[in-house]
């Protein structure tokens, strides 16, 4: 049976596709990018002869080809293509969308040219040199020109959750951005107060720019799938508010016992405590997702359950008992990869399986590569995220007798980290087989021999009060 196509999706094709095609080739760039960058951390002389391939840059090409490639332009198709079907009609300013998609691809090309030439800043999230942050801050305010009018020129009265997490997104990253630069490069900041800059991005760009790109997709693709109004609904509206006030205040618990102002690591920790709040209405609201669907709400599902021990893991490490046995050691890569990979990308995976049969007209190419995706993706990530919280129990135990040489910590847990890069082979070639899928699906769009018929999409998910 046929998905439901709606002219939103059919006329609105081109920049979504884009997108999406750029997001995916960034995937399997970032992909092997980060399998090199795995190797290097247990076998450093492993391409040891090549500059532009040591540790040091691999792992920031890495992380900006995932972060600025894959997860930025998943997540604006989606929004996009979310807000255009709640507004009820094809997208407007389609140009600027085209434009600023390949802008921003072309400010993600320079920004690894620099990376890999050595301008690398060294702040998390935040690798990009300072000379592509207008090219991407116009290019991303190009393309949220579609979904802002979709979003503003709705056709119903009270938005939806969605609606709120998509336009969010959409509004502040150039304003995290724009602080971001003027703080940390063009006016920057001296001592301390550079890192509670960089700390301050790196949050926000997690809580209030990733995880709303993810958290809109579940909140509208969870009620269609399931058939059922979202339980709790009228708590969604204070979850989310709940999230954009609080969430950019928690950068600080990464800065425990450093020579901050005591106050920024107070205020983490009750920031994060409070951004319980925001999980639990999430898990309340989204619980049907766990009780079995197709492929999306398989994704979904186990999106939102990262993100739920994401939250709960740093909420715990704020505390300063805590910390002190979890600073310094691989468990912010594991949680950072939880974050990224395990919750952030596995809501737009599913995102994707929900809407690309619905903007092309057409079912997935092959069943059996999307069943290999989900196995290899589920697997991988727990692999990685295991792998990385067991050398991270590993150092913090070496780490705390002195008598333990740092060369005996690193072969301690060489183990572990072989895990890891086995992890990473196994998302790779998950991640290949999405994208062979993908093309294969998209590409037939171009071959439709019966028009797609367009049925209005149910409406499910209930309006907030």
């Amino acid at each position: 049976m046929k998905a439901e196509v709606t002219p939103a999706d059919s006329r609105s094709r081109a920049p979504l596709l884009l997108l999406l095609l750029f997001g995916l080739l960034w995937l399997v760039a970032s992909g092997l990018l980060g399998l090199v960058a795995s190797v290097q951390l247990h076998s450093p002389r492993f391409l040891s002869d090549c500059a532009v391939l040591t540790y040091g840059r691999t792992g920031a090409l890495a992380e900006t080809a995932f972060v600025y490639g894959w997860l930025a332009n998943a997540g604006l198709a989606l929004a996009l293509w979310i807000l255009g079907r709640l507004a009820g009609e094809p997208l407007r300013a389609q140009g600027w969308a085209l434009a600023g998609a390949v802008f921003w691809n072309l400010g993600v090309a320079a920004a690894l040219f620099g990376v890999a030439t050595g301008d690398a800043t060294g702040f998390a999230l935040l690798g990009l040199p300072g000379y592509v942050h207008l090219i991407m801050l116009f290019s991303y305010s190009a393309i949220a020109v579609s979904g802002i009018l979709a979003w503003s020129g709705r056709l119903r009265e009270v938005p939806y959750a969605s609606h709120w997490y998509a336009a969010a997104a959409l509004f502040l990253f150039p304003w995290i951005l724009s602080i971001a630069h003027v703080t940390l490069f063009s006016a920057p900041a001296r001592g301390v107060v550079q890192a509670i800059a960089a700390g301050w991005y790196a949050q926000c760009a997690w809580t209030l720019w990733l995880a709303p790109l993810g958290l809109s997709v579940a909140y509208y693709v969870v009620p269609r799938v399931t058939g059922r109004v979202l339980p709790s609904y009228e708590f969604a509206s204070l979850g989310f508010w709940c999230l954009i006030f609080v969430g950019g205040l928690t950068g600080g618990r990464h800065l425990l016992g450093g020579p901050v102002p005591a106050w920024i690591a107070s205020v983490a920790v009750v920031s994060s405590a409070l951004l319980l709040f925001h999980t639990f209405v999430v898990l309340l609201n989204l619980r049907g997702c766990f009780s079995g669907g197709g492929i999306a709400i398989r994704f979904i599902s186990f999106g939102i359950a990262a993100y739920i021990v994401g939250a709960l893991a740093g909420a715990a490490t704020s505390f300063h008992g805590i910390a002190a046995h979890t600073q310094f050691t691989h468990f912010d890569e594991a949680e950072r990869q939880l974050a990224l990979y395990g919750a952030a990308s596995t809501l737009l995976f599913g995102g994707i399986y929900f809407a690309l049969p619905r903007i092309t007209g057409r079912a997935w190419l092959s069943g059996g590569l999307v069943r290999a995706h989900l196995f290899l993706s589920v697997a991988g990530i727990l692999l990685l995220v295991g792998s990385l919280g067991a050398a991270a129990v590993i150092q913090s135990q070496d780490l705390s007798e002195p008598a333990v040489a740092f060369a005996a910590i690193a072969g301690h847990t060489r183990p572990w980290l072989v895990g890891a890069t086995a992890a990473q082979a196994v998302l790779l070639l998950g991640n290949i087989a999405f994208t062979v899928n993908f093309v294969g699906t998209a590409c037939t769009v171009l071959k439709l021999s019966e028009p797609a018929s367009f049925n209005p999409p149910s409406a499910m998910e209930a309006p907030a009060p």
